[in-house]
């Protein structure tokens, strides 16, 4: 059998009418690189399983656990299974096959876990939040920004286990990124959790550079003569989607430093170093994130200013129009009452008289307010 169909029979999925079914499955569906697609298309949670000799992609012969044997056997190389979202049936066989702890194997199932690095022996088990810039055409109220993921690796003496979870964040580019650097990935499956870290660390400063785009735009419309129209929910959207991504790059700060610094069985010393590498690009995020999120506070309050700012204007503008027409509402008022003894009430000349004095008052109230910017 198989590596692929022993795959499939350690995680409980190899009910698929053996190697027939499988021919039959795969005559009906195109054949992919299993390194890139979210899920084998022969519906498992296994994306690939490669072994790695000498810094060398080895020939698929054999089983899965006969490959272990072997790279145990030579006691130089390393076996790298990749999963995407598997269930508690497909993940129990890998688990009992590399003796995984239950602990590690619960996270890596469930999800939703904070960037962290765990020890459990001889096995290292980390977790990063991956992060992806959604495309949009124009940034709303409701648009989303910034979707996450997950990646758990179990990294081992002679394996990596890396579980996936999201629609995001292949790690096919990561291994061919390894496999055409013989010389890094002879340093065993370290390197290859440096790759994974060092991937999703640029994958955080690409997609930080898209939200700034989208910053930048907003702060030129706020800025704008029209900058009070507006709609604040634009602002309010940017800033709670960068919370998210706050929240999958800040916590990856401190696991980063350990394996940087801490001495550890499965990180080669000449490995720390890349990992000191990496944490300082992800220092670099993280004080973009920090800037964006003052600069969006900013431009929300430069915001309500201009919004209080319109509203005194529009409230100068009604005041100063009350005052014009406030002079001949009290004229008409005033000879509007019915007394027969009213000065100049049956003068020939009063109603022209009064009509003078109304448009002078207002020309020169108009004139006024015009002059002190009111109107």
């Amino acid at each position: 059998m198989s590596m692929a169909g022993n795959l499939r029979k350690v995680t409980g999925l190899g009910r698929v009418g053996g190697l027939r079914g499988v021919a039959r499955l795969a005559r009906r569906r195109p054949k992919v690189d299993l390194s890139h697609p979210a899920r084998s298309p022969l519906g498992s949670s296994v994306v690939n399983c490669v072994t790695y000799l000498g810094g060398v992609r080895a020939p698929a012969a054999g089983d899965l656990v006969e490959a272990v044997r072997q790279v145990r056997k030579s006691g130089d190389g390393f076996v790298w299974l990749g999963l995407h979202a598997p269930t508690d049936q497909e993940f129990a066989g890998i688990a009992e096959l590399f003796d995984l702890h239950p602990l590690a194997v619960e996270d890596a199932v469930e999800a939703h876990q904070r960037p962290k690095v765990e020890r459990y022996g001889d096995v290292l088990f980390a977790v990063f939040k991956t992060v992806c810039y959604v495309e949009h055409e124009q940034l709303t109220a409701t648009s989303e920004v910034v979707d996450t993921g997950e990646i758990m690796a179990f990294v081992g003496p002679d394996f990596v286990i890396t579980v996936r979870h999201g629609r995001h964040g292949s790690l096919g580019p990561v291994r061919e990124g390894l496999e055409a650097d013989r010389q890094q990935l002879a340093k065993g499956p370290s390197a290859v959790l440096h790759a994974i870290a060092d991937h999703v660390v640029d994958d955080y400063l690409g997609v930080i550079d898209s939200v700034q785009a989208d910053i930048d735009q907003v702060e030129t419309d706020v800025f704008a003569e029209t900058g009070a129209r507006v709609d604040p929910g634009r602002i309010y959207q940017l800033k709670r989607e960068l919370l998210e991504l706050k929240r999958a790059v800040v916590p990856l700060g401190r696991p980063l430093l350990e394996l940087a610094d801490q001495p550890m069985r499965v990180i080669e010393p000449e490995i720390q170093a890349y990992f000191r590498d990496v944490s300082d690009h992800l220092l670099r995020a993280t004080e973009q994130i920090a800037a964006f999120d003052e600069l969006l506070n900013s431009i929300l309050q430069a915001h309500l200013a201009q919004v209080t700012v319109a509203q005194n204007e529009d409230m100068r503008k009604i005041t100063a129009w009350a005052a014009v027409i406030a002079v001949p509402t009290m004229v008409c008022g005033v000879y509007g009452m019915n007394f027969d003894h009213m000065p100049e009430l049956h003068w020939r000349f009063g109603y022209g008289l009064v009509i003078a004095v109304i448009s002078v008052a207002c020309m020169a109230l108009y004139r006024g307010f015009r002059r002190n910017g009111w109107l």
